[in-house]
């Protein structure tokens, strides 16, 4: 038997040597493929179709079966399927307004399938005839807008988001799907808009949209004029821009407890701890690994509004309290299942919910304290692709949040405190925290722990020097905006600054290594100016003059650091070589780092020597320093508070193409035919005449 006849809707066996019979809807489909009208015979043909229950396996199977002089035989019958299906969404009847969604989806996808190296205008022609496209996609793309806008089932409307989830979709690329330009010029923007500034909707597709218009943002952004982009860029609806929010919240929210609630399974003993140690945290079984997966695809939408919608910005520091996600008004409850499509989409009780306390020590929380969090979590291993992509994705996040000057308020506000517990990757030489002793503090404190954290804890052998940029960067940039403000922030500054440290004296152990891949020097020299932001501005922001004296304090200390940079990046710049330019950079960047450990190192032995002391306390070490500032002489190092600001176009373009093959790859998956639950649908609607 075939592999089509296998998928056949097969009624009984009358005996062996008989052939099962076809289901009805079978039959009326290999009418369609064969030569003839299927209508000539009997006018009812296409209402009498969107009547029987889809068999989405066969159509789709079908199509995928066709070959190349087959195509042109059925084409006016397949093209007059397509143009009754989008007829049907019209109808009052509610059954066929299903069937013929689902069909649409089979088209879509059987078409697409069988000529995955057809060009897009020939799958166009296949579909619904080149000539007859653009009004055929007009009248489909309004039919799905009236759906979704309209007053009727929540269950359509669900149905309509994964139709067009599966149109997204069909191709790996999808600026590669063509059909994808009749969506742009038929804009669905505003319907979206709709769901999500409505509790109700939003509670029940707002997943669905919000992944929907990320992906549609990303169709040939850097080749067109994308309108998705233009329209978000410029929207300003306080309740659509919240909703949008909410969404995102609710997902990365659903993410840390999922996280937080495997955490505590696997503490329970001896060798979950030893597990938890060597990184192998969440792969006891398929379905715990699952519940953590990472979700690029909420993360994707997250950047587009924040790197596109100043307005936006205001979202994230929006205070409410810690889980709150609108309760949906009573209504009938939908009976299509409304699981998000995505990588790891919200719980349908999570979203309905507000009493899951994700942290019993915060009254109130907001969008940006949910993805520290969440940034904590997948920036702990980034071996994984998915968890590298997500953790390089949250950086570019936090360095648009750190260039907006709204954003940068928000988050040095001393009126804005809150208790930010991030996750810690579990290390043998630390104790693990304790979340009470958190203080409340500004947010910049926490951005600047999640830095501080992933410097001290991705120092290995495949070293991820793009990250560990970012994360200097961001840095950096932070320091320009309270130096620029004057911001005396009350900080642990000695923890960044051993850090730094640290970093420095881990490229240097491992210079021979890390050079054959990457540019220790860039990074090396970003460290080391930010070192010069301390010494030059640190008294502008500060928050006492101790915490300058410390600043020098650490530099004396750890001087062989300092010193063995030095000896490295002057080696390599008095030779010829291909990094003879970029050392030659960290080598005049030193300049002030040395003559600090220049002035202070002699008059430190000199107190010791006099005073017969052969170690000396730190306060001790002070002492020196604050006695002998008058005499030190410092270089006025210009640049050292401009940045570059961020630029999606070129550099992050292939980065970002790729993470959207990805994601478009994991939604395909999600929106299998299977999960649109013909039979739970058609009940819904069987009582509808």
């Amino acid at each position: 038997m075939s592999q089509v006849e296998k998928k056949a809707g097969l009624l009984r066996r009358t005996s062996s040597s008989k052939k099962p019979l076809k289901e009805k809807v079978v039959l009326m489909y290999d009418e369609i493929f064969a030569k003839e009208d299927p209508a000539k015979n009997n006018p009812r043909f296409w209402d009498e179709l969107f009547l029987m229950k889809v068999n989405l396996e066969y159509l789709e199977s079908k199509l995928e079966s066709v070959d190349g002089e087959e195509v042109q035989r059925i084409q006016d019958n397949i093209n007059s399927l397509f143009h009754h299906c989008v007829q049907a969404l019209a109808e009052e009847h509610q059954i066929k307004v299903v069937n013929a969604l689902q069909t649409l989806c089979a088209l879509f996808r059987g078409v697409h399938q069988k000529n995955k190296s057809a060009s897009g205008f020939d799958i166009i022609n296949m579909l619904m005839g080149f000539d007859k496209a653009e009004q055929r996609m007009k009248d489909l793309m309004e039919r799905l807008d009236g759906l979704l806008c309209g007053d009727g089932s929540e269950s359509l409307k669900s149905l309509c988001l994964k139709l067009l989830l599966c149109l997204v979709t069909v191709t790996d690329n999808i600026s590669q799907n063509t059909i994808l330009e009749y969506v742009m010029i038929n804009s669905i923007f505003e319907a979206i808009l709709q769901i999500l500034s409505d509790v109700s909707s939003r509670g029940q597709h707002g997943y669905d949209a919000v992944v929907l218009l990320a992906l549609l943002v990303n169709y040939r952004k850097y080749e067109s004029v994308n309108p998705y982009i233009v329209k978000l860029s410029i929207v300003d609806d306080e309740p659509t821009l919240d909703g949008m929010g909410m969404v995102v919240h609710q997902a990365l929210t659903e993410y840390n407890r999922q996280y937080k609630d495997k955490e505590e399974e696997h503490q329970g003993g001896f060798f979950s701890t030893l597990t938890s140690m060597v990184g192998n945290m969440f792969i006891a079984d398929a379905d715990e690994k699952l519940s953590v997966q990472t979700n690029e695809a909420i993360l994707l939408a997250l950047y587009e509004a924040v790197h596109l919608n100043r307005n936006f910005i205001t979202v994230l520091a929006q205070s409410h309290p810690e889980i709150d996600i609108a309760v949906t008004p009573i209504t009938p409850t939908p009976t299509t299942p409304t699981t998000p499509l995505g990588t790891t989409p919200p719980s349908l009780d999570m979203m309905n919910n507000p009493e899951l306390p994700l942290d019993p020590n915060l009254q109130t929380s907001n969008l940006l304290i949910t993805f520290l969090k969440y940034a904590s979590i997948v920036m702990q291993d980034t071996k994984d692709e998915h968890r590298l992509n997500s953790a390089r994705l949250c950086l570019i996040i936090l360095t648009c949040i750190a260039e907006d000057q709204y954003a940068d308020a928000f988050l040095h506000d001393d009126n804005m405190n809150f208790r930010v517990n991030l996750h810690r990757m579990p290390m043998r030489h630390r104790k693990k925290a304790v979340d009470k002793n958190i203080p409340s503090r500004p947010l910049v404190c926490a951005v600047l722990d999640l830095m501080v954290e992933f410097i001290v804890t991705h120092m290995m052998k495949d070293f991820p020097m793009d990250l560990y940029l970012r994360c200097v960067q961001i840095i950096h940039k932070l320091l320009c905006y309270q130096k620029k403000c004057r911001i005396r922030l009350h900080y642990t500054w000695r923890e960044l600054w051993s850090a730094l440290i640290n970093l420095l004296k881990f490229l240097l152990s491992n210079e021979t290594t890390l050079l054959a891949k990457h540019n220790i020097f860039h990074l090396a020299l970003l460290v080391v100016n930010l070192f010069n932001m301390f010494i030059t501005y640190g008294d502008t922001f500060l928050p006492t003059s101790n915490s300058y004296d410390e600043l020098y304090y650490e530099i004396v200390r750890m001087h062989q650091v300092f010193d063995n940079l030095y000896c490295m990046v002057l080696r390599v710049s008095t030779n010829t070589g291909q990094w003879k330019e970029a050392a030659s950079k960290v080598t005049h960047a030193l300049v002030n780092v040395r003559a600090i450990i220049n002035h202070f190192n002699p008059k430190i032995e000199s107190y010791a020597a006099v005073n017969h002391i052969s170690q000396l306390s730190e306060e001790q070490v002070l002492e020196v320093v604050r006695s002998n500032y008058d005499t030190l002489t410092l270089k006025l190092q210009d640049g050292l508070d401009q940045f570059e600001r961020y630029s999606e176009q070129p550099k992050e373009a292939a980065f970002f193409k790729e993470l959207v093959r990805s994601i478009s790859l994991n939604v395909r998956k999600n929106v299998s035919l299977n999960t649109l639950s013909q039979d739970v649908l058609l009940k819904e609607f069987s009582t509808i005449s």
